[in-house]
């Protein structure tokens, strides 16, 4: 089997001809699918990568905590905070306008905005979803394995965010549980003090 992330990360748009209960399967599977845990592995375009946990309360939070503990990803529910404890430094961003929004949203409109991605292995599903509305201008590539035991019938492997400067971050996912209880307390952080 190919390996999905190599996969994701080379994604290019669908034609209109590809089958369409894909793309409902990945709507019906991103609804039913509320809260989740996993661990990931992140690589970035210079392919350094960082390992650690995920957890996932839709609509809105997420939680990326990092191994080293330095640094921190958390969508509170309305902005998507980057934090490093490290150096003393933050960011933030309207979560709606980052790749991550489509998968957080309430109520994707993934027909609208998805495409399905070519593949030749029918065991694993691609969607591309960019340009506008929710996700502002960035782009998410999701990847997703089919799994009878899955919601809808399909397991999510991982994905690759592009930013509007064609960066590209890729995720991804193992020990992946759907609809586990996930505190609200795990969207809560502190914010760093800056390095003297």
């Amino acid at each position: 089997m190919a390996a999905p992330v190599a996969i994701v990360a080379g994604a290019v748009p669908a034609g209109a001809a590809q089958d369409s209960a894909d793309l409902s399967h990945v709507r019906d599977h991103i609804s039913t699918v509320q809260t989740m845990t996993a661990d990931f592995v992140q690589t970035d375009a210079q392919g350094r990568s960082a390992a650690g946990t995920l957890q996932l309360k839709r609509p809105g939070h997420i939680r990326f905590q990092y191994g080293s503990g330095d640094l921190l990803l958390v969508g509170d529910g309305k902005r998507l905070w980057f934090l490093d404890y490290q150096v003393g430094q933050k960011n933030s961003w309207d979560i709606n306008k980052t790749p991550l929004g489509m998968l957080l949203a309430a109520n994707p409109d993934v027909r609208r905005i998805g495409h399905l991605v070519p593949n030749p292995d029918k065991r694993i599903v691609v969607v591309r979803t960019s340009g506008s509305g929710i996700i502002g201008t960035g782009t998410l590539v999701l990847a997703f394995l089919r799994s009878p035991s899955a919601p809808a019938g399909l397991q999510l492997y991982g994905w690759t965010a592009i930013d509007a400067q064609n960066k590209r971050t890729t995720v991804r996912l193992s020990n992946v549980r759907y609809n586990v209880p996930v505190p609200d307390g795990a969207f809560t952080f502190r914010m760093p003090v800056k390095a003297r």
